[in-house]
């Protein structure tokens, strides 16, 4: 993955360059597996920017995966233990191999803060910000982490 990115990653890192948060950025770059449209896509997952809201907890580049490998991967019905399990697998090999490339997959720590709190207010997407923030790469590396997996699987 040495910048070498697939089409999905350089989809979710032109997405993010767009404008949209880390989470829409990865999951647009899979609109193609939804059923809904863009707009709702993008609703669905919009809280999950900024580590949760901009909580900085978990990387919304890591929570827009975790919500395709659901798509594709998840199970709906409750009493479905081994189904369950394998899912929980699934999402703890790709957090790891998330977190073995970048060190972590909490925003926070990937970021370098402090706070573990930021204001709601998002900062401005200038040259500085894309400068200072490895957001772009990270969307990138998580669609492409996922695309790995997905053909893996096939």
């Amino acid at each position: 993955m040495e910048n070498e990115y697939g089409t999905r990653a350089k989809r979710a890192m032109e997405l993010f360059q767009e404008g949209y948060n880390c989470a829409q950025a990865v999951v647009l770059a899979y609109e193609d597996c939804f059923e809904e449209s863009t707009e709702t896509l993008a609703r669905m997952i919009s809280s999950f920017g900024g580590g949760m809201g901009r909580l900085r907890e978990v990387c919304g580049a890591v929570s827009g995966m975790f919500f395709v490998a659901g798509k594709l991967f998840g199970y709906a019905d409750p009493k479905a233990g081994k189904e369950k399990m394998e899912h929980y697998a699934r999402i703890q090999e790709l957090a790891a191999k998330f977190r073995e490339k970048n060190g972590a997959i909490v925003c926070r720590e990937l970021l370098g803060l402090q706070e573990k709190v930021s204001a709601p207010v998002p900062e401005e997407r200038t040259a500085e910000y894309y400068k200072k923030r490895p957001c772009v790469e990270l969307v990138g590396d998580a669609a492409e982490l996922l695309d790995r997996y997905i053909r893996a699987q096939e």
